[in-house]
């Protein structure tokens, strides 16, 4: 059976001595260089939107899976930005930090060569 430590007050930590009084006739902050806190202001990161642009070749199904499987629209939403590129052009996928963006418009632009299609995706700020 192990033995339990006794507690006796000799095991108690003593308090630190207290400091010396300070000597008539002298200033507390002589010599002392007092610096003021500065307030740091940091500004959110800077959003990006994602954009996918029309072309004559890509097919419709293939710019929905785009959609659904890079920017995780479901169908609807999906079809209706397809919809938008085909009309006007292009149309926005998603808004996203510089790098989360860039990384988006790199695995599209992979993806759309890996399947044969010119599919533009570019980045521009929000």
């Amino acid at each position: 059976m192990p033995v339990l430590p006794v507690f006796s007050p000799r095991n108690q930590s003593t308090p630190p001595p207290p400091a010396p009084p300070l000597k008539p006739g002298r200033d507390e902050g002589e010599g002392a260089v007092v610096v003021e806190r500065q307030t740091q202001k940091t500004e959110p990161p800077r959003l990006y939107q994602v954009l996918l642009l029309n072309d004559d070749f890509t097919p419709m199904e293939f710019v929905v899976m785009v959609l659904q499987e890079f920017f995780r629209h479901d169908l609807d939403t999906a079809t209706q930005i397809m919809l938008k590129i085909h009309h006007e052009g292009r149309g926005v996928c998603g808004v996203f930090t510089k790098d989360v963006a860039a990384t988006k418009v790199e695995l599209v632009s992979a993806a759309s060569r890996r399947a044969g299609h010119p599919l533009q995706c570019i980045m521009e700020a929000a």
